[in-house]
């Protein structure tokens, strides 16, 4: 009797974790944040937002997109840079001499098999998509960070200002900066860290019994 085919959790559990748990952090998110800026509302003797307000607002869509962008600049920098470069020693870096890499056997992608352009733009596809999603989430961050300062001016009574203005503003930059910072610490630590440390049966660890100078897992 063949053996049956893995459970839809078994195929897919570690999305499906990762994506609940950003869920119940977003409502997390929702829930203080909406509370902080109404206490800051009320403290100007404004009206408190309802939900659905503070959702389009520029403290919610600034402070949700400001770290998407540093996740996505990250990860974008990340895929290319290990395209060329190589830390000896990392479980994750491909090795130093060039090997060749086992393919499952199945059908290929379609845009492998109609080849030329689609090929070429399936080669490259994951750096596209992190490039494109860390452009939109850089987009919003700025139109959000806009839109809130605009709304602490107008608290305080002092006029709007441009959104060409606001590009040079040191507070938007000072937000990027510091998300970009830890995203590209905590990558490096990753790659450093995994030269002798290990974790039994992670695909981001070298195997327990691996040299300190075995590069790639």
């Amino acid at each position: 009797m063949p053996p049956s085919a893995p459970s839809f959790w078994r195929r897919n559990g570690l999305s499906i974790v990762l994506l609940t748990f950003l869920l119940a952090a977003l409502v997390g998110q929702i829930a203080t944040g909406r509370s902080v800026y109404n206490a800051e509302r009320l403290e100007h003797h404004l009206p408190a937002l309802a939900l659905s307000q503070y959702l389009t607002s520029g403290h919610f869509v600034s402070a949700t997109f400001e770290n998407w962008e540093s996740e996505f600049l990250q990860m974008g920098l990340y895929v290319l840079l290990t395209v060329s470069l190589r830390q000896k020693g990392s479980a994750e870096s491909r090795p130093l001499e060039p090997r060749s890499e086992r393919i499952e056997p199945g059908p290929a992608p379609w845009p492998v098999k109609a080849g030329g352009l689609w090929r070429g733009l399936y080669e490259r596809s994951l750096s596209i998509a992190f490039g494109l999603l860390f452009a939109a989430s850089f987009a919003l961050h700025l139109c959000g960070s806009w839109r809130a300062h605009n709304a602490e001016q107008a608290m305080k009574g002092e006029p709007p200002v441009g959104l060409a203005a606001f590009v040079g503003d040191a507070q938007f930059w000072f937000e990027s900066f510091q998300n970009w910072q830890s995203e590209f610490l905590a990558v490096a630590a990753l790659v450093i860290l995994t030269i002798w440390l290990r974790q039994k049966d992670s695909p981001q660890s070298k195997p327990v019994e691996a040299p300190h100078s075995q590069t790639g897992a």
